[in-house]
Order: structure tokens, then sequence, then C-alpha cells
């Protein structure tokens, strides 16, 4: 589904690393733990996660606290075992969830998808959000394996790129998910707005 070459794919935590998981093996890039990455990942306390199965994919969204305030971390799993994560705000997982609104609602309004007339770019849609010193670029595309929502988050200063690709089907669910926690948990960033570590680093958000 996915036209993803997303280079983040340094999910850290055991959870995604469960056996039986598809396209994974018993050791993985989860696995390599740097000491510094450890002390960031003690001082970071998970609140909440939810798993969704969206055809073959698993995404986990996590609500996190650290010094800086509560964000949410959305990991995609594919069925290859590539793994790509994206970072939000409360206060943009609430914008987010608007949009996927509006994008259900347009897919919905879609015929059946014509392989022989796809759009040239692949784009049936677009919305952008800007948090602070960070893009995120929505795009609902179509292309020969069907529709799916790339989430793209760039950061100005620049930075890895990551993305990630929501089956366009499972939109509304996700959608509902999200909605779930932010009920639970709020819209208000709590300070949050400088970043976390990664193992490429200071990810800036």
């Amino acid at each position: 589904m996915s036209d993803l070459g997303s280079g983040d794919e340094g999910i850290s935590g055991s959870k995604y690393n469960a056996s039986g998981m598809e396209g994974t093996s018993g050791r993985s890039d989860f696995d390599s733990t740097s000491k510094a990455q450890a002390g960031a990942q003690q001082s970071e306390q998970e609140l909440a996660t939810k798993m969704l199965q969206i055809q073959s994919k698993r995404f986990y969204l996590d609500v996190k606290q650290n010094r800086r305030g509560r964000f949410i971390k959305v990991a995609e799993i594919g069925a290859d075992g590539r793994r790509s994560q994206v970072y939000l705000a409360l206060s943009t997982a609430a914008e987010f969830r608007d949009h996927l609104s509006t994008f259900s609602d347009y897919y919905a309004s879609l015929g059946p998808p014509n392989p022989d007339n796809l759009p040239e770019d692949g784009k049936l849609k677009s919305e952008m959000m800007i948090k602070d010193n960070r893009r995120y670029y929505l795009d609902l595309k179509e292309n020969a394996r069907g529709r799916f929502l790339r989430v793209s988050q760039t950061i100005t200063r620049g930075g890895p790129r990551s993305q990630i690709a929501i089956p366009a089907q499972g939109m509304i669910e996700f959608r509902d998910a999200l909605t779930d926690l932010l009920e639970e948990f709020g819209t208000n960033d709590g300070g949050y707005c400088n970043g976390i570590r990664s193992r490429f680093g200071l990810v800036v958000i």
C-alpha cells in the first residue's frame, strides 16, 4: 500500500519487538540501544498506548511524557518489518484528527479506483499542518496497489524526514483511536516544544 522509503526506522521499545510479529526476527534494530538512548528512554514515561491492525500493517499510538511535556508517537510496522514513525504534539494530533475526518469524507465520495486513469502525481487531496519548526504534509494518494494517506514530517532546520502511510480504509478507525486518546489526555502540549531523542539523535519537534 505504501510508497514509502522512510529513513526513520529506529523505533525503540520492546513491545514492537514481540515474537511472532510479521516481518520480524528474534533480533532487530530495536535491540540496538546505546547507554545514552537508554537514559533518555528512562526519563520518558509512556502514559497510554493503542494498537491498530489495518490491512497488513500495525500502528502503535503511544501517549508519552518527558520533561518537555506530552506528545503522541505514531509508529507504523509493515508486513515486511519496515518501521517508521512520526511525532505529534497533542494540539497537532487534534488538528490531524480533524483532517482525518475530512479525508475520510472525501475518500467516501470517490468512485472505485481506475488503474488506467491514475493521477499523474498520485495525489487525490493534500493538506499541510505547521507546528513551530515542523511541517506535516498530508497526501491522500492512489497507486496501482490502492489508496492511502501519506503523513510526512519535516523539520525546517534539517534532520531526518519521517513518514507513515495509512491505508485509506483505515482512516476512520485511526481517527477514532486518536480521538479516544485526546479525550483522555486533552490537547494541551504541556510545554512540549523542543524534541525527543531517537537513534538518529535529537529529533527537534
